[in-house]
């Protein structure tokens, strides 16, 4: 039994929400986000409320009630909030700048690195700082994990791209050893 997937999801005012088959649609202020679900677990939607109940008893429902309702609250969240990352980086001659559709990061390589930025989310560089937001939790995680793949932060100095509050463990460089 879901903890999570029992708790109704209370629908704020303004957003509207219909279902059409598997499909949910949730449109807001800041905009509109699809989702496809099974038919494995019943979606309701009455009285400003959406519960979700699982239609059989097995293993597969009971994992995917809890995640349901999830997907469906970070879906009414990215509608009214969004979601941003912020990614900082660090070391010498790092830098990122906005060309059009791509961002261009320069982090040491013999070349300018050029990332597609995703239609549905938004990039701001100022200095040092990548912002990504958008209303696709997903979208932004995973676009703000590519680039930080492109250049992980180093445990010695911590050059690096990484998120805004990471803490990066770092370890003691070489030592000179003292001859008595």
């Amino acid at each position: 039994m879901s903890r999570i997937g029992k708790k109704p999801i209370i629908i704020p005012e303004n957003i509207e929400i219909s279902k059409t088959d598997d499909i949910l649609t949730i449109k807001g202020p800041l905009g509109e986000t699809k989702r496809s679900f099974k038919n494995d677990i019943e979606i309701n939607i009455r009285d400003r409320q959406i519960f979700l109940r699982p239609k059989k008893k097995t293993k597969e429902t009971s994992s995917l009630w809890g995640t349901y309702s999830s997907h469906i609250q970070n879906m009414l969240e990215g509608v009214t909030k969004g979601f941003v990352k912020k990614l900082i980086i660090e070391g010498i001659g790092f830098k990122a700048q906005l060309e059009g559709a791509n961002l261009v990061l320069s982090l040491g390589l013999s070349h300018n690195i050029k990332v597609e930025i995703p239609k549905d989310i938004k990039v701001q560089v100022e200095k040092n700082i990548i912002t990504v937001s958008g209303i696709d939790k997903e979208k932004v995680g995973q676009f703000s994990a590519e680039i930080r793949a492109l250049k992980k932060p180093e445990p010695y100095k911590g050059k690096g791209i990484r998120y805004e509050k990471e803490v990066i463990r770092r370890k003691a460089g070489k030592k000179t050893v003292a001859t008595a």
